[in-house]
């Protein structure tokens, strides 16, 4: 079930114009982000800038290899906390959870989520035909690390990308399978004002694992950034 937030003026197409908001409603995703500037309330412009000045320009390596299992089994228990890591982000990035009995607050059964991405507040049940309304993004998708920089990795390495907190977000799932494995060149949050904080997220971890970017990719970032 689904309730339309009210949002004046957005639609679903994707227009690189303004971000039109400084707070970015990351709530929770600090504890789990190591204090990272795009998971507070403020996004830090001028941070943001100089770790994407500090990014390496090339084009995109061939995709030729790439496969999700290069980047281990989904949602892997890798920091060994008894629970797989989608339930560790829904618990993270929902309200008013509930949990399967005898899990130790592992599942997540039910929860709400106010979605970044399109403003709408979805309830989450968990289900074979309801638990897609809610997916896990990785911001940095995981072919796009592969064709710039992840290659080169170990094995290890790939899989602490694929589960790192900080490259996982809630949302909502129909535009999760709408950004599929865009870059910010091609696909940016509908809703604006979350734009700002979604660069500055994304950034942020292509800085943290040395990921480059294309120039047009650049250039999107830098269009939003102008706008925040």
């Amino acid at each position: 079930m689904r309730v339309r937030a009210v949002l004046a003026g957005l639609t679903a197409a994707v227009v690189l114009t303004g971000c039109g908001e400084l707070e970015a409603e990351l709530g929770r995703q600090a504890d789990k982000d190591g204090g990272s500037s795009s998971s507070s309330s403020k996004v830090d412009v001028k941070e943001a800038r100089g770790k994407l000045e500090k990014l390496d320009v090339k084009g995109r390596a061939p995709k030729t290899g790439f496969d999700r299992d290069e980047f281990g089994p989904a949602w892997a228990d890798v920091d060994r906390n008894g629970c797989d890591t989608r339930n560790d982000i829904l618990k993270r990035d929902l309200t008013d959870e509930t949990f399967k009995a005898g899990t130790h607050d592992c599942i997540v059964l039910t929860g709400v989520l106010e979605d970044p991405y399109g403003g709408e507040t979805i309830k989450f049940e968990r289900g074979q035909d309801t638990s897609s309304d809610v997916q896990i993004d990785h911001l940095i998708p995981l072919s796009d690390a592969w064709q710039k920089g992840a290659q080169q990795w170990s094995a290890a390495k790939r899989k602490e990308f694929a589960n790192d907190p900080l490259n996982l977000l809630a949302v909502d799932g129909p535009l999760n399978s709408q950004k599929s494995d865009s870059d910010a060149a091609t696909w940016l949050p509908p809703r604006r004002g979350y734009r700002c904080a979604y660069i500055a997220r994304q950034i942020d971890v292509k800085a943290k694992y040395e990921l480059w970017v294309t120039r047009a990719e650049k250039d999107a970032m830098e269009r939003v950034l102008d706008s925040c």
